[in-house]
């Protein structure tokens, strides 16, 4: 047998499912936040038992959607 392979430390990024608190450090928010947002329907959670877990997909979905909204114009405030 070859010498053994040093395992690869995986970087939170480098995961397919994050821990709400692994996403939190992502997006670089306190966990509460994250709870509030998945109790909100802004983040949807894959549930895994009693385990909650958010997908990299989502978080990406989440992350366009919050650019989406800040290029949309604002209304002005004189307007009404």
């Amino acid at each position: 047998m070859g010498d053994p392979q040093p395992l690869r430390e995986v970087s939170v990024v480098d995961r397919l499912l994050l821990t709400p608190e692994e996403a939190a450090e992502v997006l670089r928010v306190g966990r509460t936040t994250v709870y509030a947002l998945m109790k909100s329907g802004e983040l949807r959670p894959v549930h895994i038992g009693r385990s909650c877990r958010i997908s990299q997909a989502e978080l990406d979905r989440y992350v366009r959607r919050l650019e989406a909204s800040s290029s949309r114009p604002q209304p002005s405030p004189d307007a009404a």
